[in-house]
């Protein structure tokens, strides 16, 4: 199975891997510390946060641990977010489901979009058993759309981070394939 060449279609986006080319984009949207509230990392400091993980990205490809997909606006061809499948163990057949796209973007139903097309092709093509996410708890837009894409709440892990001195709790979202077939 070759991903470095993956690219799913979706009415309004293109996901497709990242580029060099989308450094800028991306470090403009997770350099934002809004974006980044409910992350596990702190915003990007610099670009070279963005070509590291353009980088890792395509290592991880390359190597088939994770997939990370730039998503790419049909209407201008700008690079408006990224959504991944990372931690997959493939014994297992599952992997975890994460989003991260422009604030500009929020509410526009781009993640519901772009997680459909990404989560029929963990299904369909990698043949995955189940997906999970993993989001704070205060993340109430995330578990809207969660749930709007077909996950259940599964369980709350208390204190599970801390990230710039900040600790927080996680929430548990589950997928199977047998849920959405």
């Amino acid at each position: 199975m070759q991903l470095t060449t993956i690219k799913l279609d979706t009415e309004r986006f293109t996901l497709r891997p990242l580029t060099p080319q989308d450094a800028e984009a991306l470090f403009a949207i997770f350099s934002d510390a809004d974006v980044m509230r409910y992350w596990n990392t702190p915003p990007w400091d610099c670009l070279d946060d963005a070509t590291q993980f353009i980088k890792q990205s395509h290592e991880d490809l390359t190597t088939q641990q994770a997939i990370t997909l730039a998503i790419v606006s049909k209407s201008d061809e700008t690079v408006i977010g990224k959504c991944l499948l990372f931690s997959w163990d493939k014994e297992s057949r599952r992997a975890e489901i994460g989003f991260g796209i422009a604030k500009s973007h929020w509410g526009q139903g781009v993640i519901q979009e772009a997680g459909s097309a990404l989560i029929n092709y963990a299904f369909s093509t990698l043949q995955l058993r189940r997906i999970e996410a993993e989001i704070d708890p205060a993340n109430i837009g995330s578990a809207k759309v969660l749930t709007k894409l077909g996950f259940t709440k599964e369980g709350h892990l208390r204190a599970r981070w801390e990230i710039a001195g900040e600790v927080s709790d996680s929430a548990l979202f589950g997928l199977l394939a047998s849920d959405v077939n």
